[in-house]
């Protein structure tokens, strides 16, 4: 098939994936193109998390919305970073704080150099007692960037993101979609209809017997992937062997005191618990391995660690953690789950969907389906999954833990090379060099690695070029102004508040 231009998109599947697209194109392209979206109430959307990144803003700003409006909609709260419990060893915890960097330069070194001098000599504070957020987080303090301080000032530049309701997210961007001209089309596909030549689809059939004709089709379908697997056969790169945990349930619960400014991830026997606070209830669920854990073993665990009763059962999901080997083939683009799959651990899948949605719009075809586009938008998504498939892999691989044959799995299992490279030079003397544009920056990398226990052996020569007595009154200096600083900050749910509360809402399992 030779399209000459591509002015028909065509969406199938909704949820959150389906409608970030439908929101993104249609304020991005126009009403010179024409976006369908197919989805169906009798399908059901997986939500196996309600947290993000700060990346999220920039596509919040992209589409207009008014910050305080949408976290209302959502029912949502504020994200300074991630708490991982017991990850290093029972007992242990530490903050993944959102930021730009660690305390602050000093000369041409970051800060985390002169920590480890520090630390190696017995006086340094926790590495989170040197970040705004990591100090913030656990005070349950928060506010957005100040307009009233100086632009050097900590309280000027916090970097943050959101808890919110996938389900009333993705309600929010229909409304919004369909104001800008998206038609939405209630059905099931029940076939596919491709080009006898080329292999491209041409159009899908729902069981009501309509067909809906496209030039560019969006598979948000899912696990399934009905366009991009069932039905053109694209392959997938399985990551099991570095990720093992293969299953996941999610129960909300009721919510019990005001909601903190981070998300939890704690260890559990054979994967983790995420705990999600949100203002009308709790989000929590068990990422686990069948292989070390039974269903029912893993249900009992999570609702014996629920901070509230539970808002229904737990909702089972099973996953193999990867990517397809291509998320563009011909003329079908996967987003979401379709694309692939790299659990919640770091929050990453809502921006999974938002990178798929940005790149397609960088490398958006004036007319046909060019190879030479299509090819440098799959090596892109393929080394964006790969980099935070190896950052995931960090926090189970880097671990003390040997108390269930899961964490000495973890432990012991060989790593990818390029991880193994970025651990090896981080231990030999804490540098850290960002490959390209990935996801996570030296500030998460640092965070995580000194929290899972890889304190580096030596530091930078230039180090010892400051005197103890200044290096003393420098280290001091910035977690006085830090901590100062968090102090200054409202508490969480007074900030929410008077900011952004949402009306109550009836509690359900849905």
């Amino acid at each position: 098939m030779s399209v000459s231009s591509l002015r028909n998109i065509v969406i199938v599947g909704g949820g959150t994936a389906g409608w970030m697209a439908a929101a993104a194109l249609s304020r991005v392209l126009g009403p010179t193109y024409n976006v369908t979206l197919i989805e169906s109430e009798q399908i059901g959307t997986v939500g196996v998390g309600e947290a993000t990144v700060p990346h999220i803003k920039a596509f919040n700003n992209l589409l207009g919305l008014n910050e305080a409006e949408f976290v209302r909609q959502t029912q949502g709260t504020f994200k300074l970073g991630i708490e991982f419990v017991d990850w290093r060893r029972k007992g242990a915890s530490y903050i993944h704080g959102f930021g730009t960097e660690i305390g602050h330069m000093l000369g041409l070194l970051p800060f985390h150099q002169y920590w480890i001098k520090a630390h190696h000599a017995g006086w340094a504070k926790p590495l989170g007692q040197y970040t705004l957020n990591t100090i913030a987080a656990p005070r349950g303090r928060f506010m957005t960037s100040a307009s009233d301080v100086p632009p050097q000032s900590p309280l000027a530049n916090i970097a943050y993101a959101y808890h919110f309701d996938a389900a009333l997210y993705a309600r929010f961007l229909r409304g919004y979609s369909e104001q800008r001209g998206v038609r939405r089309v209630e059905g099931i596909v029940e076939s596919v209809q491709q080009h006898s030549e080329s292999g491209d689809v041409l159009s899908v059939r729902l069981q009501d017997g309509i067909e809906i004709t496209g030039d560019l089709f969006i598979d948000c379908s899912g696990f399934r992937g009905l366009l991009i697997e069932q039905t053109l056969h694209t392959g997938y790169h399985d990551y099991t062997r570095w990720l093992p945990c293969d299953r996941a349930l999610a129960v909300p619960c009721e919510k019990v005191g005001p909601p903190m400014p981070y998300t939890r991830a704690t260890a559990r026997e054979a994967g983790w618990q995420w705990r999600i606070p949100l203002q009308h209830r709790t989000g929590n669920g068990y990422v686990y391995s069948s292989a070390h854990l039974s269903d029912d073993e893993a249900a009992a665990t999570l609702l014996a660690n629920l901070d509230g009763k539970a808002l229904g059962d737990p909702r089972p999901l099973r996953f193999t953690t990867g990517r397809r080997k291509a998320c563009w083939n011909k003329n079908v683009v996967a987003l979401g789950l379709a694309s692939g799959f790299m659990e919640p651990l770091e929050s990453t899948s809502i921006h999974l969907i938002q990178s798929g949605i940005s790149k397609l719009l960088e490398l958006f075809p004036r007319e046909g389906i060019s190879p030479v586009l299509v090819q440098r938008y799959n090596d892109r998504l393929a080394f964006e999954f790969e980099r935070i498939r190896d950052f995931l892999v960090l926090h189970y691989n880097a671990t003390e833990r040997d108390d269930t044959s899961f964490w000495r799995q973890c432990r012991d299992m060989a790593i990818p090379a390029e991880l193994q490279d970025t651990l090896d030079l981080f231990r030999d003397s804490g540098r850290f060099y960002r490959n390209g544009d990935e996801m996570f920056a030296e500030i998460s990398w640092v965070q995580v690695m000194i929290g899972q226990g890889i304190v580096p052996r030596g530091y930078h020569p230039l180090v010892d070029q400051v005197p103890e007595a200044d290096l003393r009154g420098f280290m001091a200096s910035v977690e006085k102004t830090l901590s100062h600083c968090a102090d200054a900050m409202p508490g969480h749910q007074q900030f929410i508040d008077r900011y952004c509360a949402a009306a109550p809402m009836q509690m359900s399992a849905a």
